[in-house]
């Protein structure tokens, strides 16, 4: 039980009297005439008011002259005859414009119910769906209370005598409703109401002495005897669902609440109930001091009226009194377009308008009633900026208090909408660190924490020494747990010295950068690295070995050299048993990796050697760099034996065919290191012929210059001229080499023998013995030559002299034709035929069959033709002159190169334009001579 001695009381609601329209002279139909100007101001009701209720947008009256009144929020009155005597009753349902009201229309006892349809209209007034009696039986009962159903398919009347009858189905026409006694007793009744859970529908039925509820949706109607204290009339009524729909009974010891089946709570409100009323939330009970019983009700009503009477409005939720005023007479309270309106019996209407919200909570604030205001702020379903205000000022009330426990605890409230700095300025002092942790603790676990904020609460943690803290903190068990900015964590941590935090975070979130920071930087634990990184997928892996390579290399060397290899060839992550190990590997460039060895050769050509072994298609640098590896160590080993079998593999690793594209860098690092045989080897493999002869010759190799003619003369004929050049200024006795190597110049007449003379004229020890075999036979191959030449020069002139008598007797002498036989079909020569001056003849049908132009013989087009075409090419090769420059340097004999070009016209003079018609003619003639002598000396052969 909650008394309200201890509620506060608070002024919610304005007060006013609501005034008449403007234009309205004031007054009501049947009212007197007011007396003074300042009565006509506010609005006067009918006299004789006996019942009202509200609802659709008006207040409703009843009178005792049998008329309903409306009140729209216009103001203006309306109304019509309903009754013959007087109305008793009103129920205005709030989902439908229909009114059901009890009267009578004649003395005695015998009360009717009518149903109105206020949106149709009979005759002006409203349609008046159906009437029916109000008492079931012959025994004559008054009403004592009405309630319906908003579905209007249940009404239930409740009667002096103690009995109520239940109206089911359709209550706006007779022949769908059916009408029963649900209760009889010996109590009147005094309040009823209809409760909808559901499917489910209870009617609650309280009297004088009891309350108990029915369920009418079913069959048998059970009931539910809820309590034996009951009430007078007009003081139960039905909570909104703020308070789930309770039933609420006003007596005049306690309020009591009631669910369909059991009783709730009660509060222990003082004074005698008039009227109890449930408005948005708030209870309405209008009462006075005197004690009066609840029978009295029926009987001493007219002694009551001049009463003075309280008027209270409860909040049930927030445990405060929202509005307390006394009144004169309180006719009824109702609800209606947002406000309370209160009718005193001297017809006026006095308007409780509920203050807004915020100027509530203005009133409360400067009460510092703060827990009370936020109650009232959830319960007007205040939005969440709202409330933060008023955490944000309860908080600041505690903190100028001292409260800063309490304090934070309302700035916790706070956070999402309030900005953490207006906070966390407030507890920096060191005094009040724990209030600042519990702060930051909220903050990161509602994820609005940014990275300051997460070095702050570190920072917390440290200073504390609150090692639990700090592990709970940071030991979230998945990453959708993690609250806060773990980067930002490591930093802190690591620069408390936490290293065992810091690491746990930095493997567990995957900031393997800061692990491995931690772990080499500040621990030192370079095994425990090197584990760590083997762990991570490739590219992680291959990119922390880039930059943390050099110092695991310097403190172990061989763990890292061998995590290299296999990150190079086929890496797979060492998940201790829980991967995929026959998933395909991967592998880094090796190159990449090649300055982490800088200062550990030995464990550089380990890798090196590995990688051209297990992986050959190894990038170009592996090579390069052991290459130059195995020559440093060539070149700085004293040790005959190790030195031999390091040249043996310089040579192998040069000829492995890995150098051909980077010929140049392998022959600097050869001739770096004065390594010769590497040297020979690669001026071979890259036909760089001058240069190995220049070696020998600076070495004075005689023998090895003439073996380098020997093997390379052939692609490259001046090697024998620059070796006999290189014998002829020596001054010691080279005749061995001088002969070898004019026997080879001799054979391939390499040079003329006037410059071997002149060449080897410079060596005061070689004698004319030395050459003599060469001139002999090279003047015997002249005179053999000259010879020939001379011969073919005879033939050649005789068959010119022969050629020219025939194309003279051509152009001279007639042509007889003695041919008997067709040269195509060898049958006997019949006209018409053809003739031709090389002395074939034809029919004519096999000459048309066989030729391809009527100029030229068919037998002698084919020769014809190559020799046209040799003029031709002739003609179009004048111009190539490169080609021309080629052939004269290659060739060993220059001299038939320049006739074979003479030949081809290549420096015939030019026959200009602008030279004499006859000039042109001549020269034209000319080489039409020679065709035809070419001609002929085709045919001729």
């Amino acid at each position: 039980m909650a008394t309200y001695l201890q509620w506060r009381r608070f002024v919610f609601f304005d007060k006013e009297l609501v005034k008449e329209p403007q234009g309205n002279d004031g007054a009501a139909p049947g009212a007197a005439p007011a007396s003074g100007p300042a009565a006509s101001k506010f609005l006067c009701l009918p006299p004789g008011i006996t019942v009202c209720d509200s609802g659709r947008g008006s207040l409703v009256f009843g009178d005792m002259e049998g008329q309903i009144w409306f009140l729209p929020r216009s103001l203006q009155l309306t109304g019509f005859q309903a009754y013959k005597l007087r109305v008793t009753h009103l129920y205005q349902l709030k989902q439908h414009n229909i009114l059901a009201s009890v009267g009578e229309d004649e003395e005695g006892i015998n009360p009717l119910v009518k149903i109105w349809n206020l949106e149709k209209r009979d005759g002006g007034n409203p349609l008046c769906t159906r009437i029916f009696p109000a008492i079931p039986g012959t025994e004559p009962t008054v009403v004592s209370c009405l309630t319906v159903h908003e579905n209007l398919n249940f009404m239930a009347i409740g009667f002096t005598d103690g009995s109520v009858t239940l109206n089911k189905g359709d209550i706006t026409r007779d022949r769908h409703s059916k009408t029963q006694i649900l209760h009889k007793g010996n109590y009147p009744v005094t309040g009823l109401a209809f409760r909808q859970a559901g499917k489910t529908t209870h009617l609650f039925v309280v009297t004088t002495e009891n309350v108990q509820s029915y369920i009418v949706s079913g069959k048998d109607y059970p009931r539910v005897e809820l309590d034996t204290h009951g009430c007078g009339l007009r003081c139960s009524a039905l909570s909104d669902p703020s308070q789930d729909l309770q039933f609420i009974v006003a007596g005049d010891e306690c309020v009591y609440l009631y669910q369909p089946d059991e009783r709730g709570p009660c509060f222990a409100f003082e004074g005698h109930k008039l009227i109890a009323h449930w408005f948005r939330g708030y209870l309405v009970i209008v009462s006075r001091d005197r004690k009066v019983s609840p029978k009295s009700e029926f009987t001493s009503r007219d002694s009551q009226s001049s009463d003075k009477q309280i008027l209270n409005i409860y909040d049930l939720c927030n445990k405060f009194i929202a509005y307390s005023a006394v009144f004169e007479d309180v006719v009824d309270v109702l609800a209606e377009w947002g406000s309370l309106y209160v009718l005193t019996r001297d017809g006026r209407v006095h308007a409780l308008q509920e203050k807004d919200t915020q100027t509530k909570l203005e009133m409360l604030f400067k009460k510092n009633l703060f827990e009370m205001a936020i109650n009232l702020a959830k319960s007007q379903h205040l939005d969440s900026d709202g409330l933060a205000q008023i955490f944000m000022q309860y908080g600041d009330h505690l903190y100028s208090k001292g409260n800063h426990d309490g304090a934070v605890q309302q700035y916790i409230r706070t956070i999402g909408k309030l900005e953490p700095s207006y906070v966390i300025r407030k507890f920096l002092d060191a005094q009040r660190i724990h209030n600042l942790t519990a702060y930051l603790q909220t903050l990161h676990r509602q994820s609005l924490a940014n990275a300051d904020h997460t070095t702050l609460l570190l920072n917390c943690y440290t200073k504390l020494k609150d090692s639990s803290k700090l592990e709970e903190f940071i030991k979230t068990k998945s990453e959708s747990e993690v609250h806060f900015d773990v980067e930002t964590a490591i930093k802190v941590l690591r620069q408390a010295g936490y290293y065992s935090h810091a690491l746990y975070l930095a493997e567990n979130h995957a900031h393997h950068e800061w692990y491995l920071k931690i772990q080499l930087e500040d621990i030192k634990n370079y095994q425990e690295a090197l584990r760590y990184i083997g762990k991570l997928p490739f590219e992680q892996a291959e990119s922390n070995m880039k930059r943390y390579g050099k110092i695991l290399m310097h403190h172990i060397p061989e763990q890292t050299t061998q995590l290299l290899k296999g990150l190079c060839t086929d890496y797979r992550p060492s998940l201790e048993g829980r991967g995929d190990r026959e998933a395909p590997g991967c592998r880094a460039n090796s190159e990449e990796f090649i300055p982490i060895f800088a200062n550990n050769p030995r464990e550089l050509k380990a890798f090196l050697e590995h990688m051209s072994e297990v992986q050959p298609d190894s990038p170009q640098g592996i090579y390069d760099t052991l290459l130059e590896l195995r020559l440093q160590n060539w070149a700085h080993e004293e040790d005959p034996q190790v030195k031999e079998k390091l040249h043996a593999e310089a040579i192998s690793l040069l000829k492995s065919g890995r150098f051909c594209d980077v010929f140049d860098k392998a022959l600097v690092l050869c001739q770096m290191h004065d390594f010769q045989d590497g040297v020979l080897y690669l001026y071979e493999q890259g036909k760089l012929f001058q240069q190995i002869m220049h070696y020998h010759m600076q070495h004075e190799q005689y023998r090895q210059v003439v073996a380098v003619c020997e093997r390379h003369g052939e692609q490259e004929p001046s090697l024998w001229e620059q070796a006999l050049s290189y014998f002829a200024r020596k001054e010691e006795d080279c005749k061995e080499y001088v002969a070898a190597v004019l026997k080879h110049i001799e054979s391939k007449n390499l040079m003329p023998p006037l410059l071997v003379v002149q060449t080897l004229a410079h060596n005061s020890t070689a004698t004319l013995s030395v050459i003599r075999d060469y001139l002999v036979q090279k003047l015997q191959k002249q005179s053999q030559q000259i010879a020939q030449d001379e011969l073919r020069v005879r033939r050649y002139r005789e068959e010119t002299t022969r050629i020219r008598q025939e194309i003279q007797e051509l152009k001279a002498s007639p042509k007889i034709f003695q041919k008997t036989k067709c040269s195509i079909c060898n049958s006997a020569l019949e006209l018409p035929s053809v003739h031709f001056l090389c002395g074939h003849s034809f029919h004519q049908h096999c000459f048309e069959s066989y030729s391809e132009s009527d100029a030229d013989c068919p037998t002698c087009l084919p020769e014809n033709r190559k020799v046209m075409d040799m003029i031709r090419a002739q003609e179009q090769k004048r111009d190539l002159h490169d080609q021309f420059q080629h052939q004269l340097k290659c060739s060993n004999d220059s001299f038939s190169v320049i006739a074979d070009y003479f030949g081809r016209g290549v420096f015939n003079k030019l026959t200009l334009l602008t030279d004499p018609p006859t000039a042109r003619l001549t020269a034209s003639m000319e080489a039409g001579l020679q065709r035809d002598l070419l001609m002929h000396a085709r045919r001729g052969t």
